[in-house]
């Protein structure tokens, strides 16, 4: 009974945490959609990958959402016609480099600056070497479930031919908006509810001491905050509070893995990305995520012990 209600609250807390930044994210991918147009896209995205990469990467200072609603968001702005290059930098920086995460890992490390940065660089170094790999394997978005081809011309015919002097009024746009915004978040709650159970479910059977005598080495230890981050499935606002708590048991380079790898890759996001990516990609991404954040964490233990 005790277990019961332990792995209950544990759900809860993880559902109730995740909602308000979900419905964020799926707000902002109603305006998107309403607002952003593919011509306006084009003309702001660089045409060189490496130039967009870069862009991409910064875009996230721009849009307080954590993982839990960055998914959807990418997802809308990759069928607007932003770069997949681009638009995983994106997704993978956003829920890291914006100014309320940053702000949290401060004041999580004591107002030290050195984490943030440490956090902000490895992270960006991370999702531009993983989104640069993708782009040359993947030319297109490999979602799971096509745009139908003529859905796809016919709203790209609409957008592009002469409209008459007919706007919408603001009450229609709000409307377009919350309408879609309400599509994202019945596409994607299913997938949170069933990420926060799985996750709740290895909190609550797998003790965290188990994992923590494994961390013998800086390889083992990065791993294992590597794991640790993916089980718990921690909202970014809140992870640098966590990773704050183990200071005096791992290393800064295994501490940069746990806040670098957890709001790129965990249960409840990776189950949202199977929802929108084929499986095969969503692998490839985990397994690029992995081993560039093993490669920066040891490069930031080798600086910083």
């Amino acid at each position: 009974m005790k277990t019961f209600l332990q792995l209950n609250t544990i759900f809860l807390s993880m559902v109730m945490e995740a909602i308000p930044f979900v419905l964020v994210g799926v707000v902002i991918a109603g305006v998107i959609q309403m607002f952003i147009t593919e011509r306006w896209i084009a003309r702001i995205m660089p045409k060189n990958r490496v130039a967009a990469t870069v862009l991409g990467c910064s875009v996230g200072v721009l849009f307080p959402s954590c993982e839990c609603g960055i998914v959807p968001i990418t997802r809308r702005l990759l069928n607007k016609g932003v770069p997949l290059h681009a638009g995983i930098a994106f997704m993978l920086t956003g829920p890291i480099i914006n100014p309320i995460v940053l702000f949290a890992t401060y004041i999580a490390f004591g107002n030290d600056w050195r984490m943030v940065g440490i956090r902000s660089f490895m992270s960006i170094g991370v999702a531009f070497c993983t989104a640069l790999v993708l782009s040359f394997v993947y030319p297109e978005p490999p979602f799971r479930v096509q745009e139908s081809t003529a859905r796809l011309e016919a709203a790209a015919t609409a957008e592009t031919m002469p409209q008459p002097q007919l706007r919408r009024s603001v009450a229609s746009q709000i409307s377009g908006v919350l309408s879609h915004a309400v599509e994202e978040f019945f596409s994607v709650g299913k997938y949170l509810v069933i990420g926060a159970f799985i996750a709740a479910s290895m909190q609550t059977f797998i003790p965290t001491a188990t994992l923590l005598k494994l961390g013998g080495s800086p390889l083992t230890a990065s791993l294992v905050m590597i794991v640790l981050a993916f089980t718990m499935s921690l909202c970014s606002e809140a992870d640098a509070f966590i990773a704050s708590s183990f200071r005096s048991t791992f290393t800064t380079g295994a501490l940069s893995a746990f806040l670098v790898f957890g709001p790129m890759i965990d249960i409840k996001n990776t189950l949202m990305l199977l929802g929108t990516f084929r499986g095969k990609f969503v692998a490839l991404l985990i397994a690029l995520v992995t081993i560039f954040t093993l490669l920066g964490a040891s490069i930031v233990g080798r600086l910083f012990g």
